[in-house]
């Protein structure tokens, strides 16, 4: 499918990133079409999380620029970039343990963008089942599939325009990997764009549209998923 520069919802130009004195992102640039899923590819450590947590405004960054929807939010708190249309599913999930599945789905509540639908509980809870099931339990009783779940569910009560996924699939059961890979098909028909984090090349084969692989803080390759270099896999990704 061909783009226009008008279709790019998020844009990331020159990015450089520190922890402390140690720099970990070196002028890395980035952007993501409406309604594309592109995956960060990477080892441990190459840069993925410090990436969408600078987009985030999670951490500051000494130089570059974040846009999104053509605004900048660079220097927007996180809070502030939820409000504008962004959600982020930690890989920590950072579930609120001691509210209901029902508690938590309300403090991420927030109105939908215009020519967005609204979810609301009752379509999140069709759409994921297995909290249905569990709306009155006790977030910190759930299984981590079911956190995951929840977690992905909670950022979606914010009527997000783009969803930022930071591993999304680490430490789960098969069978919850193909829920959440069907949720995040679901999600991608909706016209909601996606950029995820993700070790799991199959996963990512499965749903991704582009790739993008991260190495020592840079962007080193990129291509469409299908076209996905199996040369510049093992050398910047297989450990």
């Amino acid at each position: 499918m061909e783009h226009n520069i008008q279709d790019i919802i998020l844009n990331v130009e020159s990015l450089n990133t520190y922890y402390g004195k140690a720099q970990i992102l070196f002028d890395l640039a980035l952007h993501v079409y409406c309604g594309e899923v592109v995956v960060l590819l990477g080892r441990n450590g190459a840069g993925k999380t410090t990436v969408l947590k600078s987009i985030m405004g999670m951490i500051s960054s000494k130089s570059g620029r974040v846009f999104f929807k053509g605004k900048s939010i660079d220097k927007l708190p996180p809070y502030k970039c939820c409000a504008l249309g962004l959600g982020y599913v930690p890989q920590d999930r950072r579930i609120f343990k001691g509210l209901t599945v029902l508690e938590n789905l309300e403090v991420g509540r927030q109105p939908p963008s215009e020519g967005y639908g609204e979810w609301t509980p009752a379509r999140l809870l069709e759409l994921f089942p297995n909290l249905a099931e569990r709306r009155n339990h006790l977030a910190g009783m759930l299984s981590g599939g079911e956190q995951q779940m929840l977690t992905i569910a909670r950022t979606l009560m914010g009527n997000p325009e783009l969803i930022i996924l930071d591993e999304p699939t680490e430490g789960l059961a098969p069978v919850i990997v193909n829920h959440l890979l069907t949720t995040i098909q679901r999600l991608k028909s909706e016209g909601i764009s996606i950029l995820m984090a993700e070790q799991n090349l199959n996963f990512a084969r499965s749903i991704s549209d582009r790739a993008c692989i991260v190495y020592q803080g840079q962007i080193r390759y990129q291509s469409p998923i299908a076209a996905l270099s199996q040369a510049a896999y093992e050398k910047y990704c297989a450990l």
